[in-house]
């Protein structure tokens, strides 16, 4: 018997992913961290997602998230769109495909904004300093 192992990656913002699909009891760690005990709960919740829109399916497979950085809810996007490829990949199921895209098409794809760069003569991307004319 072969076993199956999947990996595929998701991005947000500068969170970067990696998410390893294998056959299992259906857990889940988010950076050696189970995903129930998760510290931050709405970016648990956000990371829950793809796997509440999968089904029982994912109580035949462990899945491993390696993210590094960004932010809490970069990461938690990132990996929440890691999952979801890694389990399309694993199950080969256009339905389960479907279901995602039409749940959130990022669930399949990575997002593409990202932060616009900061300008002279401003402390950030549009804020620019005062000026005074008396």
């Amino acid at each position: 018997m072969v076993k199956k192992v999947v990996v595929a990656s998701g991005k947000r913002k500068t969170a970067i992913a990696r998410a390893v699909v294998r056959p299992g009891k259906g857990r889940v760690w988010i950076n050696g961290v189970p995903l129930e005990i998760y510290p931050h709960e709405l970016a648990r919740l956000k990371m829950m997602e793809p796997l509440i829109l999968a089904g029982e399916r994912v109580k035949e497979v462990d899945i491993k998230v390696g993210v590094k950085g960004g932010g809490v809810m970069g990461q938690a996007e990132a990996a929440r769109t890691a999952i979801s490829r890694a389990l399309v990949q694993f199950f080969e199921d256009p339905q389960l495909e479907e279901v995602y895209r039409s749940y959130d098409r990022y669930l399949l794809v990575s997002d593409p904004r990202r932060k616009l760069p900061k300008t002279p003569l401003g402390r950030g991307a549009r804020k620019r300093r005062q000026t005074s004319y008396r």
